[in-house]
């Protein structure tokens, strides 16, 4: 069933066409990823489905019994209020509804008086009625859902009682999520959600989305979410949408075969065309009258032919070629024993890693952990704690910035581009920034009021021109729409030089990695891999330790190890058990909870007091138990 449907919707602002006639259908369940260059309209479109913006023409249909969430919604968040308590806040019915029952308790608590025999009757239905609403809405459940969806998006327990005042705009972000995820709309409009995430949040994120039961409309440039999660995917390019079945990986598949076929049938139409059109020239230059009738005739067959529109191509940042102007040595870097700390904030210690020559590494690890400190120690503009840190002969780093904070927002595109390389000709300078797309008058823009996307390329350019042999890359594909990225990619896989890579895009991890650190506060794990790798050996950790481990050792060492080994899967399995043993415990109690207070309606129990106060003495001991389960559950998960 159509629950959202777009019919040759057009926005246009002055001159500036940004939609269409654009056209698609989405299905309830159906979970579709939106995706298209940075400007392409995206943002625009998802402004017109939630009412923000009014299309110029063309007809929107929603659903009028579906809920439409849009993240930017709930960006208006209460300063005053503590996490927890905003969160609470969506479940304002549940928290009335308990309001409700604890009056009518205290009232069904009172001494029976057979005389109000029908206001008891009253209090009884109202009660039962309410009690059965409560159950069926979550109120048994909403608490643990809140503590489950905070810390899946990187809250801890102590960020519980925060004032959302003191958070950072990245955390306000994450906490907007939380409140969408958990206001459950029917249609979810999310735009880049994974933006401040951290993989694991990343990750837990794909499961919740999974598992979703409404429709999901996503814009991200994350190719790898978009594959773990979508099943439809809408195209925007040149102010129209393409849509095609399937994820992200599937797009890509179609989309080159579509263009291979409309190419080559638009290619002999436009062959055919020129020949008649020779045909045509060749009858009129006989000048005579029976030429010029054929002529005339051939014209008007020509125009009656159903053009064929070229196909969409995409406008992509072109030529990023990554060169080194000297070879570094064989040893790039070496860190020994290193740590950091801020204060009383320890962001890691005892940490060492090599690299060499032409290895392309990333660095990975949860937010806040230092990984951007690390690359700062290793270009010297932060003292190290302690420890070694050595760079080899002849490594020239080259620092990308997810910040952008090196570019000077007075100057303009070509200035700052051209001060950093004096010597490059006008004409040289011209053709490499519109190599990065900045043509005509675009180069003098100020760099203020450039968009994230433009910058990043900027300083991409910078970054290619510096030919650097050692390049630390801190998000690099942040800001970047997914043909920008692949263009990045592209060229990092061809560099000679040596990379080290902070970043949470895992198709990018997949393509150009081949080894990975993760960062933690006591130290550094290595892994000799891509992310799908890195993502095998973190399942299966023993594995993975066995395969290090083993290395160089005697068969009495590895005979230890695998004694040890079996007595943590052991200790798994118990986990495992215990926290199904616990799922089946709360079920249980929520049960006996729900049959406890149905017997607060009877009038055996309600007209006695003695019956009543032991009927209410085990609610209590119920829902204190509820508690504790619910406290241990979230501790092993």
């Amino acid at each position: 069933m159509i629950v959202l449907s777009c019919k040759d919707i057009h926005k246009s602002y002055g001159i500036d066409i940004i939609l269409d006639k654009v056209t698609f259908n989405i299905n309830e369940g159906e979970k579709a990823g939106l995706i298209g260059a940075n400007g392409a309209g995206k943002t625009t479109l998802f402004k017109i489905l939630t009412g923000q913006l009014e299309q110029d023409s063309g007809d929107l249909f929603i659903d009028k019994n579906k809920v439409v969430g849009y993240l930017s919604q709930h960006l208006s968040l209460d300063s005053s209020n503590t996490i927890y308590e905003e969160l609470l806040k969506v479940f304002k019915d549940l928290l009335d509804i308990e309001t409700k029952l604890k009056d009518l308790e205290a009232k069904l608590n009172e001494p029976y008086d057979s005389s109000k025999h029908k206001y008891h009757e009253k209090l009884i239905e109202e009660y039962t009625t309410l009690s059965e609403l409560y159950n069926h809405r979550g109120g048994y459940t909403y608490k643990g859902e809140i503590s489950r969806v905070l810390k899946g998006l990187g809250f801890t327990q102590e960020d519980f009682d925060k004032k959302i005042g003191i958070l950072s705009g990245g955390q306000k972000t994450r906490l907007a999520l939380c409140k969408l995820l958990l206001t459950a709309p029917e249609i979810l409009l999310l735009d880049e959600p994974t933006n401040h995430l951290d993989l694991d949040a990343i990750e837990w994120l794909e499961e919740y989305l999974k598992a979703y039961k409404g429709t999901i409309i996503i814009i991200s440039h994350d190719r790898f979410f978009l594959d773990s999660i979508t099943n439809k995917t809408l195209e925007m390019i040149n102010g129209h949408v393409n849509t095609y079945n399937g994820n992200y990986t599937a797009f890509i598949e179609q989309k080159k075969k579509n263009y291979e076929v409309q190419l080559k049938a638009y290619n002999l139409q436009q062959a055919e065309i020129k020949r008649q059109e020779e045909i045509i020239e060749r009858y009129r230059s006989f000048n005579r009258e029976k030429s010029i009738k054929a002529a005339e005739s051939r014209e008007k067959a020509l125009q009656k032919i159903e053009r064929i529109e070229a196909p969409d191509a995409d406008t992509k940042v072109s030529k990023i070629k990554f060169e080194t102007r000297i070879k570094s040595g064989n040893d790039v870097l070496h860190i020994e024993n290193l740590s950091k700390s801020y204060g009383d904030k320890k962001l890691f210690y005892n940490l060492n890693m090599d690299i060499k020559k032409g290895e392309k590494t990333a660095l990975i690890g949860e937010n806040g952990r230092g990984k951007t400190t690390l690359f700062k120690i290793i270009m010297d503009k932060i003292e190290k704690d302690s420890g070694i840190k050595v760079l080899g002969k002849n490594v020239f780093i080259g620092y990308y910035d997810q910040e952008q904070s090196d570019l000077n927002p007075e100057k303009s595109i070509l200035d700052e581009v051209w001060d950093e390389f004096p010597d490059m000709t006008t004409t040289q300078l011209r053709n490499a920034l519109a190599a990065f797309l900045f043509t005509g008058d675009d180069v003098f823009k100020k760099i203020s009021t450039l968009s994230g996307g433009e910058k990043c390329r900027i300083n991409l350019l910078k970054l290619m021109l510096s030919k650097a042999n050692f390049l630390l890359l801190d998000e690099p594909t942040n800001h970047l729409d997914i043909v920008s990225r692949e263009a990045l990619e592209d060229s990092l896989l061809n560099y000679d030089g040596t990379v080290l890579v902070i970043s949470h895009d895992r198709y990018f991890l997949n393509k150009v990695i081949n080894k990975i650190y993760e960062l933690k506060e006591d130290g550094i794990k290595e892994y000799l891999g891509n992310y799908s790798y890195y993502v095998e050996k973190k399942k299966n950790p023993l594995r993975y330790e066995e395969e290090i481990a083993n290395q160089g050792k005697t068969k009495t060492q590895i005979q230890e190890e695998r004694k040890k080994k079996k007595n943590l899967e052991k200790a798994q399995k118990e986990k495992q058990s215990r926290i199904k043993d616990i799922e089946t415990a709360i079920s249980n109690n929520e049960k006996k909870l729900l049959d406890l207070q149905n017997q607060l309606c009877l009038e055996e129990v309600y007209s006695n007091p003695l019956k009543s106060e032991e009927v209410n003495k085990e609610i209590a001991s119920t829902e204190a138990a509820l508690e504790k389960l619910y406290s241990e559950w979230e501790e092993l998960l």
